[in-house]
């Protein structure tokens, strides 16, 4: 019998042949690769042993710089060095709301350029060049060409972040495996499901604080399969912003209104150097300017204190999420550069009551789970565990009333497809407009627009016979793609969901907490508006009986029906809903006389020119 070797597309048929494949930590303020070698991962150094490649680039007339090299010019031509650009990827000039020292060209609702000294540059291509010089880097290292990559983002990255992210790593010549979120990756680093006795489920929370980013995942490991439960966090909190308050402190201090550009950037970088050495020490010198100023722990608390506090916030809430007790947590991992820190340490454990882990170095924990990942898609690895992340907030489309019918829930594990049946409203309809739409209120208005399709060439029926089976599948990436088909005819639609721009943090955090806070007023305008358009439905279909059937009403009996009907119309234009339901209730005892009328009507032309011999052979 003839053995046949059967591998997955793209991947070699060769069973010894071994294939390189990266994890690829696309940071904020750091960014670095690492790989697996002999079974073990590593973080691979540039050619002066520096693991970390600080996510800075700097445009001059000829030339471009990069990380260690590109840093003095943080100081020196802010404006053209350009650092955690991670936070400009998928964003419009609408949402950028954070002080910068850059000038940014384009419309107020799209991604915006950097105009710099080599000419206007796009989040997608400065984030390429750290993709490119990371690319650059492994392939020194390995003495190979890379075949593939799995680049993290932060959980908390929409299909608009997500998709410039891919784009970046097109351009940087990366084949992408997969892009994983940052504590999912931070889970595999650990090896959380290598841990003994695992009989039982277990429970993890990842506490991601990094340079730009805070995300907070609480993974369950069951049978072989990591699960997100719950998930949460910041796309615009992170170690900057912590930078940020000491400097609007030092501002404070030295009663100084406000700072050039350059001024600025000399700020930031004292800030920064306080913050890392206080890590250690129970102090530190800021050297700015002219000035100096000393820095002590209480202080630094104090003035990091409601940064930290949004970040127990967040926790707290994601522990609701997943219907958990502090009790049922196994560990608490902590990962991101920030989480070095003393006070941060602090806060994770006053809220968790345990001793957080970080035995690994949070700021290669990310890359190593990424590249562990990678290892694993390429074929190098039979590790078989899943990972499973999630959708952040739910997926819809409109429907009548302008109401939102919910086909992927929030939390709900990716990749997934979910299926279902809608039908059209009118007689006659050829059309049908697809509005997708993304959050947890269940009117339209107050959910964030994904995007609009048309599915055309719908034969006309009657209101109700045609049969449109909507698709939403989301990837393992997160990228939403949505479809609709007509099952009769077989004409169908689709879209991929890339929106113009991100969704803020802010945004983000009103989706949600809206969601619970106004769950009972939602619940009474569903009711509202589903009365509204059921009654809407009830006059359009009395309108076109009348139209053909009102000789069988009498005078006296046409008018309490137009009557009634006018009334219902009047209250419709109106909130009041138990006067809706009243007027429904009027409408329908009128109508429902008039449609046995009809009824017989309509037998009765049925039966016409047949006998009863025709009924009993028919049988």
């Amino acid at each position: 019998m003839a053995l046949l070797q059967i591998a997955e597309p793209g991947q070699s048929t060769a069973p010894h042949e071994h294939r390189i494949a990266i994890g690829i930590d696309l940071g904020t303020t750091h960014s670095l690769v690492a790989t697996v070698l002999s079974g073990k991962p590593k973080v691979l150094q540039d050619d002066k042993d520096r693991v970390l490649l600080p996510s800075i680039v700097h445009y001059a007339k000829d030339s471009t710089t990069f990380g260690y090299e590109a840093k003095p010019f943080m100081m020196t031509d802010p404006k053209n060095t350009v650092v955690s650009v991670k936070r400009f990827m998928g964003r419009s000039q609408a949402d950028i709301k954070f002080q910068h020292p850059y000038t940014l060209v384009g419309a107020e609702n799209e991604m915006p350029a950097f105009e710099t000294a080599a000419g206007r540059k796009t989040p997608v291509e400065i984030s390429a060049e750290i993709l490119k010089q990371l690319k650059d880097r492994a392939e020194a290292s390995l003495n190979n060409p890379v075949n593939g990559a799995v680049i993290t983002v932060p959980a908390y990255f929409d299909e608009a972040q997500r998709q410039a992210t891919r784009d970046a790593a097109q351009l940087a010549g990366l084949n992408v495996l997969r892009l994983l979120n940052e504590p999912t990756a931070a889970a595999v680093a650990y090896g959380l499901d290598q841990e003994t006795n695992l009989s039982t489920d277990r429970n993890y929370v990842i506490y991601d604080l990094g340079g730009g980013t805070f995300d907070v995942s609480i993974l369950r490991f069951s049978e072989g399969v990591f699960e997100v439960l719950a998930t949460g966090g910041h796309t615009a909190l992170g170690g900057d912003d912590l930078d940020r308050l000491i400097v609007k402190w030092a501002k404070k201090q030295l009663n100084i209104e406000t700072l050039s550009d350059e001024e600025y950037a000399v700020f930031v970088v004292a800030a920064r150097q306080a913050k890392e050495y206080l890590t250690d020490h129970e102090s530190a010198e800021l050297k700015l300017l002219d000035d100096r100023l000393t820095l002590d722990r209480p202080t630094f608390e104090a003035i990091i204190q409601v940064a930290l506090d949004k970040t127990m916030s967040v926790c707290k809430r994601v522990l609701r999420d997943a219907k958990l007790e502090l009790d049922e947590i196994e560990h608490v991992v902590l990962v991101g550069g920030s989480t070095r820190s003393y006070a941060v340490q602090k806060v994770v454990r006053e809220l968790f009551k345990r001793e957080p882990l970080c035995t690994i170095n949070p700021d290669e924990v990310v890359a190593i789970g990424a590249s562990i990942t990678a290892n694993q898609l390429i074929g190098n690895s039979q590790d078989g565990s899943l990972l499973l992340d999630v959708t952040p907030l739910s997926l819809g489309l409109e429907t009548m009333g302008g109401l939102v019918e919910r086909l992927i829930s929030r939390n709900t594990a990716i990749p997934v497809a979910r299926r279902q049946e809608f039908t059209t409203y009118q007689d006659g309809q050829t059309a049908m407009l697809i509005h997708v739409v993304q959050g947890e209120r269940d009117l339209v208005e107050h959910c964030r627009s994904l995007g609009r399709f048309v599915l055309h060439g719908i034969p006309p029926m009657t209101a109700g016979q045609a049969r449109i089976e909507v698709t939403f599948q989301v990837d393992a990436d997160g990228l939403l793609t949505v479809s609709a088909k007509e099952t009769t005819s077989g004409v169908q639609a689709q879209i991929d969901i890339k929106p113009s721009y991100g969704l803020s943090s802010a945004d983000t955090e009103r989706l949600l907490v809206e969601g619970f806070q106004y769950a009972e007023e939602d619940k009474h305008l569903r009711h509202l508006q589903e009365t509204k358009v059921e009654a809407q439905r009830e006059l359009e279909a009395l309108e076109q009986a009348l139209k053909a059937d009102t000789d069988l009403l009498s005078q006296q009996q046409a008018r309490d029906l137009i009557l009634a009907a006018e009334a219902l119309k009047a209250r419709l234009k109106t909130d009041e809903l138990a006067a809706i339901e009243h007027a429904v209730q009027q409408l329908k005892i009128h109508s429902d006389a008039f449609a046995a009328l009809r009824m017989n009507r309509h037998i009765d032309h049925a039966l016409k020119g047949t006998k009863l011999e025709d009924w009993s052979n028919s049988n």
